[in-house]
């Protein structure tokens, strides 16, 4: 929506002696070993005591000009995660005297018989949130890094160029502030805490740029201090802040991202001290002090809805349950509350009283929308032992079916338009474009197959809103056309209403379309997408800026502003919706929250 540990130190390898033990019987017995994962993030220095005791499955290789084989090498050694028979090892380490960096995960394949490659290994699934190494030996990290794979293919790589540029542009002109204002080479500040570097965090693991990723974990590690007197909003700071740090944790198994995140948890929660235990919208994360907006009481119901899955991971890792007790009592106030209307909630829940306030108005756009989508995400992350946030799910859904589905004319595109004391609306705001990909997401998990068919129709949909537009990019907002003998298209927009900030859920959703069907029109609906924005809105100094005209392909009128979530989840997502691996960040090890942070499902528990 909306919304590391060092490697082994000592000097490097100098001896013209082959490493001791390298045709061993013991050291062919250790090759057979199963597969390990091994994690470094700083220059990998062999030491000279551990030259003859490669992990299992992993061989030492000279390198430089001349024939590769397993002669010693002066100076220079290669730590491979194939022997020197495999054609494409799929990940290197280098150990040299002088730095060489290194990123990800060393997967260390078995030895196999002589002249018999070995099977590729996939992507390791992590489920359950607890992923282990087989046999690590002396390399074991604590936690395990997740492997990603390092040769995208073209698409993916024009992604990777589009994060390139538009981290050029943050890096130059908005270093360590929230946001960056590309056309006029500056920046804002919303919350002071670096926003944008922190949502990046776990793009730049995902698609392997080692360097972006060691600079910000720098920054993070000097520079990111949450003692200070300024207010965030609490719905925002834990989709993007919160949410970042635990992804980015997760993904790289580095600590420093744990440590940031508890601290930051910690200085959220004043936001819950209400008489209704219904948090305020806003916290100072320096004093505590906690209040609501200054033009209403209320907070949205969106917003006190979508931080469980953040809160409760939190918990999960630190043991410390105040986080995932404090956003659990919201989620159980809300479901007991009057008001709705088969499953669907008002926009808006007061912190004093606890209740639902401008009732009879229900949406699925602004206020409202991820409410929906954490109710699934929730039921998914714990292992779908909670029945009543699946209850509710369904009810919902059949609460849109019921009241907010329509069709439009001439083409037929099914919608889901508003309802204000009775009275249907067809309006609908791109941000309902998250609505296919999670009715898709639910289906794979077991809920009825009629909901994806629900979600390609609305899919379809989401596209046709980006691709009637001039430039080929959706408006804010849509209203459809519902009379039969108009002269007028299915789509029709309000010149307020023209503006594109780089919102993700159309390719948000076409990720999940992809990945659960695997139909290519998808990837080929995201690809024009991808080119519309690089046509309308690539600054040339860097950068990517929210246009004000999304019909006005001469002048799409740049607003000079570049959200955090345009590169934690638009290009996320359109990178993920280019793989077919349906291994990477696999849907059943993984559920992401609304702001496209992946966190991990949490494991059944074991018998026996």
């Amino acid at each position: 929506m909306r919304r590391s540990r060092g490697g082994h130190r000592g000097p490097p390898a100098t001896s013209d002696a082959p490493p001791a033990g390298l045709h061993s019987a013991a050291a062919v017995a250790e090759r057979q070993a199963p597969v390990c994962c091994l994690k470094h993030l700083r220059p990998l220095r062999v030491p000279r005591s551990s030259r003859g005791s490669c992990p299992p499955g992993v061989w030492w290789r000279r390198t430089g000009a001349g024939q590769a084989d397993e002669r010693p090498s002066r100076r220079v050694w290669t730590l491979e995660a194939s022997p020197p028979w495999q054609p494409r090892p799929a990940v290197r380490l280098r150990a040299r005297r002088r730095r060489a960096p290194t990123f990800g995960v060393v997967r260390c394949r078995p030895a196999a018989p002589d002249g018999v490659p070995p099977t590729p290994l996939s992507a390791p699934r992590l489920g359950a949130a607890e992923g282990r190494c087989l046999n690590p030996g002396r390399f074991r990290s604590p936690r395990p890094a997740v492997f990603l794979p390092a040769s995208p293919n073209e698409r993916q790589r024009a992604v990777i160029d589009a994060f390139r540029h538009a981290w050029t542009g943050y890096r130059k002109f908005a270093w360590g502030h929230d946001e960056l204002k590309p056309v006029s080479r500056s920046f804002s500040e919303w919350f002071g805490l670096g926003l944008t570097l922190i949502d990046a965090l776990d793009t730049m693991w995902i698609l392997g740029l080692k360097k972006e990723f060691e600079e910000a974990r720098k920054w993070v590690s000097k520079k990111l201090r949450f003692q200070k007197d300024v207010d965030v909003n609490l719905f925002e700071s834990t989709i993007r802040i919160l949410g970042g740090l635990l992804s980015a944790y997760h993904l790289s198994g580095d600590d420093l991202f744990l440590r940031k995140a508890e601290d930051f948890g910690n200085r959220l929660l004043p936001a819950f001290q209400t008489p209704s235990r219904i948090p305020y919208s806003d916290v100072n994360i320096g004093t505590g002090a906690a209040h609501p907006p200054r033009w209403t009481s209320d907070s949205t119901v969106a917003e006190v809805t979508s931080i469980q899955l953040e809160f409760r991971e939190l918990s999960r890792l630190t043991g410390s349950k105040k986080f995932q007790e404090a956003a659990e009592e919201v989620t159980r106030r809300v479901h007991s509350l009057s008001g709705k209307k088969d499953g669907l909630v008002p926009m808006f829940i007061n912190t004093h009283s606890g209740l639902f306030t401008h009732m009879g108005v229900f949406t699925l756009g602004a206020r409202a929308d991820s409410y929906y989508e954490y109710l699934l995400k929730q039921w998914i992350q714990g292992g779908k032992k909670e029945t009543q946030l699946l209850e509710d799910y369904l009810e919902a859904v059949e609460g849109i079916k019921r009241h907010l589905l329509r069709r439009s004319e001439p083409r037929k595109l099914t919608f889901v338009g508003e309802l204000a004391h009775g009275r249907f609306s067809a309006k609908m705001d791109h941000l309902v474009c998250f609505l296919p990909g999670t009715l898709a997401l639910g289906a794979h998990h077991g809920l009825p197959a009629d909901h994806m068919e629900l979600a390609r129709a609305l899919m379809d949909t989401c596209y046709q809103m980006n691709r009637q537009m001039e430039t080929g990019l959706s408006p804010e907002i849509v209203h459809f056309n519902l009379y039969p003998q108009s002269d007028r298209k299915d789509v029709q927009v309000k010149p307020a209403d023209r503006h594109n900030l780089l919102r993700p859920e159309t390719v948000e959703s076409l990720f999940y379309l992809h990945r659960l069907t695997g139909e290519r029109k998808y990837q080929d609906w995201g690809w024009e997408i991808l080119q519309s924005f690089n046509k309308y809105t690539r600054v040339p100094s860097g950068g990517y800026s929210s246009i004000s005209n999304v019909q006005d392909p001469l002048n799409p009128q740049p607003r000079d502003k570049m959200e955090s979530f345009f590169l934690g989840e638009t290009l996320k997502y359109l990178y993920l919706l280019f793989s077919d691996d349906p291994a990477l960040l696999s849907l059943d090890a993984y559920v992401f929250n609304t702001e496209a942070h992946p966190l991990p499902i949490w494991a059944p528990p074991r018998v026996g």
